[in-house]
C-alpha cells in the first residue's frame, strides 16, 4: 500500500480538565470503528452542553481521520457527574470488548 491509503475512522471519548495553562488531556476510551456506540453512549453521559469559563471538567466525543482528530460533542461535567460517567463508560467499554461474541 501506498502512503495515502485510506485510514478508517476511529471514536474515542477524550478527557480534559482546566488548568492555568488552560485544558489539559488526561485520558481517553477508545471505541475503534464503531460511530453508534459511541454516540450511543455519550448522549448518555450526565453534563451541561453549556460550556461556561466556570466549568473545569470536558468530556469530549472525538473521530480521528486521516491520524487528524476532530471534535465531534463536547460536555461539561461536575465531579461527581465525572464519577458517575466515568463508571458508565468503564462498563460500555467492557461490554463491548469483551461481551460482543456472547449468545445471550
Amino acid at each position: 500500500m501506498g502512503p495515502f491509503f485510506a485510514m478508517k475512522t476511529q471514536f474515542y471519548i477524550l478527557l480534559s480538565l482546566r488548568t492555568p495553562g488552560g485544558f489539559e488531556n488526561y485520558g481517553h476510551f477508545d471505541f475503534g470503528h464503531d460511530r453508534e456506540a459511541a454516540d450511543k453512549l455519550f448522549t448518555q453521559l450526565e453534563g451541561s452542553k453549556e460550556l461556561t469559563d466556570r466549568c473545569i471538567l470536558h468530556i469530549d466525543l472525538m473521530e480521528t481521520v486521516n491520524l487528524l482528530p476532530v471534535k465531534i460533542k463536547t460536555i461539561c461535567c461536575t465531579l461527581d457527574q465525572f464519577a458517575r460517567n466515568s463508571k458508565l463508560i468503564a462498563r460500555e467499554i467492557f461490554k463491548q470488548k469483551n461481551l460482543k461474541d456472547w449468545v445471550w
